[in-house]
């Protein structure tokens, strides 16, 4: 992104006031903050990954969520390979500019376990208890290689 105008107002607003959000952003010191993505109609919390500079930007530009992945050290444009993307409604920052929220419509499920979301394992009379199961077979998503690993995310 630049900060040169546009032809058109619209855009170059939008532009300048992207240019805002991301300058207020406390990337820590590997250039990384944290994003939470959430449905934007039901208020579902569907997972959580990393953004660097480049991926909020390129969140903001193109309407398409793009996270960070640590294990790549590359960028991820969530879907790419799965198909299961998140279009932008809005992304908010928090009080302590650390820690943005994605609000997003997402298409197909979010978690590459095949889940609707990340989060789908909780503490229930004292045990660690699955409390969702797959909606989609993750080979089906991803093929035999899935692409993930321990940093939190499927790269698809």
């Amino acid at each position: 992104m630049t900060d040169t105008p546009t032809t058109d107002a619209r855009s170059g607003a939008a532009t300048l006031n992207a240019h805002k959000l991301v300058d207020a952003v406390r990337f820590d010191a590997r250039g990384l903050v944290a994003c939470i993505a959430q449905q934007h109609d039901t208020g579902e919390v569907l997972m959580m990954a990393w953004m660097n500079r480049e991926a909020v930007e390129e969140t903001l530009a193109t309407g398409r969520v793009c996270y960070y992945s640590r294990s790549r050290q590359g960028l991820w444009r969530k879907g790419e390979t799965s198909g299961q993307i998140q279009k932008l409604v809005e992304l908010r920052l928090d009080c302590d500019g650390d820690t943005l929220l994605a609000l997003v419509e997402q298409h197909g499920v979010a978690c590459h376990t095949g889940r609707r979301n990340c989060f789908f394992r909780a503490m229930r009379d004292g045990e660690l208890a699955t409390i969702a199961e797959p909606l989609m077979d993750p080979e089906a998503l991803y093929g035999s290689h899935q692409g993930h690993s321990h940093d939190g995310h499927s790269h698809g």
